[in-house]
Parts: structure tokens; sequence; C-alpha cells
């Protein structure tokens, strides 16, 4: 049997899906699955133990391509591309991603059984075969395992496997030892979120990993890919901290955020993979609602202010008031209690 997925992005939505691809290899153990993803979150399912195939789409370089007049070579890794996704007679095609782009993909795969939502958002359900309900009061791992239950899975507790890279935990030892953590704890902070409405303030943000360092003697690593935005932070400390922005790979910093005692967060790719590692969570939250796109799982923690108007998912807004209204003494406040709670259950 043949199997084709397509989710195709971002990083927490592709994290958000890894139950659905352990659920459905415990029903077809012997099938041949192939992934759909593109570039952003391929790290995520390259090599993994699960899959056979990973195909990478890399929709975003062919449109930068084209639009700087680039023709010859987008049409050709296009081409190959579609060679590679055809290359199999696909008996069941399941988009788990919803849109126009990833309702092509599953037109062009030629599959038999070509299952998605019933949504029709941006006309994707016109091309399916299969239709199942979108509830989207649910979490969206929660929502993605409704296609397994329509295969008739009795889904259990939603696990989630990344592939194992030895190489990627050898550097984050490293990387550890250069720093001095490998016996200290640590606390890894992501404060980057692709929505500007996500982002708390650079001021409250050097005060809270200052407190972090002075209060609780707890070292402060940040993440993430934007060394621009996080320099303006770390420039308004008054302490010294452990900047690793963009030195870790997916693989890695999901090694890094294992070996953290929390992580601390915006609503962002990141937050999903420390949840997904098992590392407790505290997550600033505030046009979007963590019911439905929350860390998964058990202990994880949501600082958010409840306006009338939130969440409002827009990604434009002029005063932020959700995001600002959230102060650092009242998430160093909730930080202390994770640790202390921890420490006492270790007594």
């Amino acid at each position: 049997m043949n199997i084709l997925i397509v989710k195709l992005s971002a990083i927490g939505d592709v994290i958000h899906t890894l139950p659905s691809l352990a659920a459905l290899r415990r029903l077809y153990p012997d099938a041949h699955i192939t992934w759909v993803v593109e570039e952003a979150a391929a790290g995520l399912v390259r090599n993994h133990p699960l899959l056979n195939t990973v195909l990478i789409s890399r929709r975003k370089s062919w449109i930068k391509d084209f639009s700087n007049g680039e023709i010859r070579r987008p049409l050709r890794e296009i081409r190959s591309f579609l060679r590679k996704l055809r290359a199999r007679p696909y008996d069941l095609v399941i988009d788990f991603h919803g849109l126009l782009k990833s309702a092509l993909i599953v037109l062009l795969s030629g599959g038999k059984r070509k299952l998605g939502y019933d949504s029709l958002q941006e006309l994707s359900g016109l091309f399916y075969t299969e239709r199942i309900p979108e509830d989207m009061s649910k979490h969206a791992v929660d929502r993605y395992l409704d296609f397994l239950r329509y295969l008739g899975v009795q889904t259990a507790i939603p696990e989630f496997p990344l592939p194992s890279d030895n190489t990627a935990e050898a550097k984050v030892q490293a990387t550890l030892e250069k720093h001095g953590l490998i016996n200290k704890k640590f606390i890894a902070v992501n404060p980057v979120a692709y929505w500007e409405t996500k982002l708390w303030d650079n001021a409250k943000f050097a005060r809270l990993a200052d407190a972090i360092k002075t209060r609780l003697n707890v070292e402060v690593v940040f993440t993430g890919s934007e060394k621009d935005a996080i320099e303006k932070i770390i420039t308004q400390m008054s302490t010294k901290t452990v900047n690793l922005v963009g030195e870790t790979t997916l693989s890695e910093l999901a090694y890094l955020y294992k070996k953290a005692q929390l992580v601390l967060t915006t609503d962002s790719g990141p937050m999903h993979l420390a949840a997904a590692v098992g590392t407790e969570v505290v997550a600033l939250f505030g046009p979007t609602d963590a019911k439905r796109t929350g860390p998964y799982g058990e202990g994880h923690k949501i600082i958010r202010t409840d306006l009338p108007c939130s969440p409002c998912f827009l990604k434009k807004c002029p005063t932020i008031k959700c995001m600002q209204d959230i102060s650092p003494e009242q998430v160093m406040t909730l930080i202390e209690e994770r640790l202390k709670g921890e420490k006492d259950g270790n007594q």
C-alpha cells in the first residue's frame, strides 16, 4: 500500500501532524508512506524512521525565482518534483493542510482516495474524493487525528516521534559544555514569532531574563533565527546570557530544549517543538487561541490577558494590547512557581 501525507508547513503544524503519522504507521505497518513538506520544516521529517520517502517542495523559492525573472531552474525543479511525486500509485492521500497549495499536490499525485476537510477553504475540498468535518473547536493535534478516526483508528495518547540525529545531539552537548551548562539549570527563551501581534516588548523580555538570572540563579539561553530582533533584547540586559540565535538546526533545537528546565516562548514553532520533546513550556499568548494551537500535553502554562477582542487571529493591530498588558512580574511569578514545584517534587 502506498500512502501520501501532505502537510507542507509550518514548524508547529508539522509537529502537530506527527501523532497522526505514528497512528497511520500502526494502522498500516507495511505501507510505503511518503510525506510532502516545504523546506522550512523539512528537518522535522527528513530521515524519519516512520517514513519511507520525504519529498521537499521548494514552492517559496520557485515563486521567488519566477519573480526575479529566473525561469529555467524553477521549471526544471518543478518537473523533477512532479516526477518524484507521481513515481508511486498512491492508494491513499491525506491533505492535513487543507489549502489550495496542498490540494493541488493532492490532485497532481493521482492518488485513488483523496482525503481532506469539507471546509472548502480556498476551494480545496473540490479536489478530494472523501471529506471529513473540520472541527475548529479542537486542538490541531486532535483535529488532524480525526482523519485517523475516520480510517478506523482508535487513537490513544498522542505521541510525537521525532527523527534521531546523533550528530545534532553531539553538537548540542558540545555547545552546552562550551558555555559551562553541562551541570547547570537553564531556561531556554524563544522571544520571536512570525506575526508581529504575537510579539512581546523587547524591554520586558530583557527585564524578565535579568530577573531569572539574578533571582533564581538560573542561566538564560536565547534561541531563534532572527538575530537582529533578539540582539535588541540582549543589549538591554544587565546580566550576561547565552546567545545561540541562528546557531541551531531544528534537530539541534529539539535536543537543546530537551535539556532545558523549561522553555519560555511566544506562540511559535519552537513552542511546539519544546512541548513535543516533553519539556515544560511557559507560553505568552495574545491574538491566538491556546485551546486550538497551544502547547500540547500536560504541565504547560499559558499566560494571556482575556480582553474582549481576544483571540482575534489578526496579524496586524495598532496597540497589541493583549500582549503588552502581560507584565514581566506576572511571568516571573509563574516561572518561580513552576521551578519551586519541580524542586519540591524532587525532594
